[in-house]
């Protein structure tokens, strides 16, 4: 389905980001990763990549809380070839009250889950334009339509990114490219395990009790998001079939926002 196309997918060594990267190389689309560490195992997952699915793969570091890596990102991937497919998925997150939320992290949250995906966004159009042909999914969240209490930074961005989205959409909306949001719930991965051990320890529950009633007491269905589930979806949107699916925000949420 991606045969011969380019892909970039920003934070992108493990969790959603490596599961749409796993997903992307699997149609036969080149893969550009990501994320802002340059160490012998990241680029190791680019060459697995590579060696699996017979397509080329490449690890770039960059730091996505700034302008310059973001553009730069792009323009390393376009040695490939021209970027079609572009997925923003890194991000970051911090909880705290409002008046104790720190500047830094205030900063760094915007930067990373808002501002980057304008840059990349803004550095891949052209190729798009000239080619007559693009996808972008960003990577939102449950909270892009919704709020959590001590989360006004990741809340805020969240948000951010479908009003990003929408206006990318009508922008491009004759260029035979669509800009989509997907808004997943909690997903199972390495960073929501942690997350899991750590509330077993503050509230003094077993597992199941703590997965239950305080990660998904806010999801009706009380079962975690897949990576597959997210990958899934963006394969969906890439391909023919989601040609006129453009400016929408796309709930994977086990019913979060109906509620």
């Amino acid at each position: 389905m991606l045969k011969g196309k380019t892909a970039v997918v920003t934070g992108s060594t493990s969790g959603i980001g490596l599961g749409i990267a796993e997903a992307l190389a699997a149609e036969g689309a080149d893969i550009v990763i990501n994320s802002f560490t340059d160490r012998a195992e990241d680029h190791a997952i680019a060459e697995r990549l590579a060696a699996e699915h017979g397509v080329t793969a490449r690890y770039v570091a960059a730091d996505m809380s700034r302008q310059e890596d973001c553009r730069r990102l792009i323009e390393t991937a376009a040695e490939i070839g021209p970027v079609q497919v572009l997925v923003n998925n890194a991000g970051v997150q911090h909880v705290a009250r409002v008046e104790d939320f720190p500047a830094e992290k205030w900063y760094a949250i915007i930067a990373i889950n808002l501002s980057s995906a304008f840059f990349t966004i803004a550095a891949a159009v052209p190729a798009m334009r000239q080619a007559g042909w693009g996808r972008i999914v960003n990577i939102a969240s449950a909270h892009g339509l919704t709020a959590s209490p001590y989360k006004s930074a990741y809340v805020s961005a969240k948000h951010g990114v479908l009003g990003l989205t929408k206006t990318v959409a009508l922008e491009l909306a004759e260029a035979g490219v669509t800009c989509n949001a997907i808004c997943p719930a909690y997903v199972k991965t390495p960073l929501v395990e942690g997350q899991i051990a750590d509330q077993m320890k503050a509230h003094a529950m077993d597992r199941e009790t703590v997965i239950r009633e305080v990660m998904l007491e806010r999801q009706p269905t009380k079962e975690f998001v897949k990576v597959s589930d997210v990958a899934a979806m963006t394969l969906f949107l890439c391909s023919d079939a989601a040609a006129q699916i453009t400016g929408v925000p796309i709930s994977i949420d086990g019913g979060w926002t109906a509620m």
